[in-house]
Parts: C-alpha cells; structure tokens; sequence
C-alpha cells in the first residue's frame, strides 16, 4: 500500500515563540512509526518576538527566521511553506506552541480579530476544500477557527480554558472541552484536534493525545 504524505506545518523551536518541540516531535514519532512521509514546511519569514527560555522572558534586540529555527526540530529536512502543492498532501498536521499563535498567525496579540498567514491559510483551504484531513494540535486549533469557523462551522478542542474558548467561538467555530490524551472529531469537516499542552500535563499525555490524532488523521487519508 503507498505510504501516506503529510505536511506538518512548524512555527519555529520553542514553546513560547515557537513550535512545541515535544509536540513536533510526537507528531513526527507517530507518522513515522505508521510509514507516512512527511514534508515538514515553515514560513521563511522573521518569527515574531525571540523569547529566553530559560527566564520565559523576550530577548530584546534578537531575531530568528521561523523556518531556519524549524530546521532545528526537522533536522534541516525543511520546505518554505510557499512552495507546497495541496495536490502533494494527503493530509495536513500543525502542531501547538505560541509560535503557531504569533508566527503562524497573531491570534497571541489580536484575538479573534487575528489574521492567518496568507500561505498557511490558503493550503489549509485547499487541503479542506480536496476533502483531505486536517489535524490540529494544542492552540492551533484558533487558526482552524479562523479559517474554517466563519463559513463551515468547524469542530475544534483547546482543553477547557473559558477566555481561550470563547474566542474560538468569536471567530464562528464550535469549541469542544477535552481532557488530556483525547482527540475530537469533526466528521463534517474532517478535522481531528487535540488540547496537548494547553491541558497538558504532561509529554506522555499530549504523546497519548497526538498519536491518538496521528493514527486517526491517517485512517481518514
């Protein structure tokens, strides 16, 4: 049977201004070990704000480029994002962080007036459009939101925060509450999400939760 190709979508390497490297990483872990192919792709563009880790603070005066900081966690095996046929994907996987709320989109400093990254959002609508499904991780639902709330009505999780979900339904989305390990399914809109660690609370359970929406994303291929 032909292996499955699926774009994973990474805003960076680092929880607070970038992608969640646990949960880029599960998600890599979970295609790989079911033989799917992955193209990993990033905006080639300057992230947001660089943020010290270590002190959870902004490093004033530093800049990074989103897809070079991807590369990281991709091991360079990286695409800019605007080069990504919808017609090379058979689904499309984006994985949380604050990066995927600042680099991704500003829905971090905007809300629900946010706009999406005009390549991240037009593969999304062409992967939606094809039928194809997406999986949406941690706060990366608010862009599915974004992008498919106003007209589709779709499904997402973000855990159970009542400021972060109130927004999600601002933008004309349905907000699921789901506990640690679980996946939602948007059978309309073929949309599998999962809260992570916007619930946490811990890497084997957003692992549970992420493989969960791996092994169903792949299913529904």
């Amino acid at each position: 049977m032909k292996s499955k190709n699926v774009g994973v979508i990474l805003a960076g390497c680092g929880w607070l201004d970038g992608a969640e490297i646990q949960e880029a990483v599960c998600t890599l872990l979970a295609l790989d070990q079911r033989g799917a192919e992955t193209i990993v792709m990033a905006p080639d563009k300057e992230q947001m704000h660089v943020v010290d880790h270590l002190a959870e603070a902004p490093a004033d005066g530093q800049t990074r480029n989103v897809m070079i900081e991807s590369a990281r966690i991709a091991r360079g095996a990286i695409v800019d994002i605007a080069t990504v046929d919808a017609g090379e994907l058979d689904a499309l996987v984006i994985p949380g962080g604050f990066g995927a709320a600042k680099n991704l989109c500003n829905f971090a400093t905007e809300g629900p007036d946010m706009s999406v990254d005009e390549d991240v959002a037009n593969l999304i609508r062409a992967i939606h459009s094809s039928g194809k499904p997406l999986g949406f991780i941690c706060i990366a639902p608010a862009i599915a939101a974004k992008i498919l709330g106003p007209d589709h009505s779709v499904e997402v999780t973000i855990g159970s925060d009542q400021g972060t979900a109130d927004a999600i339904r601002a933008m004309g989305a349905q907000h699921i509450d789901t506990n640690p390990g679980e996946i939602h399914i948007d059978e309309a809109n073929n949309v599998v999400s999962t809260p992570a660690y916007m619930v946490g609370p811990s890497i084997a359970k957003v692992h549970a939760g992420i493989d969960r929406l791996i092994a169903t994303v792949l299913d529904r291929c």
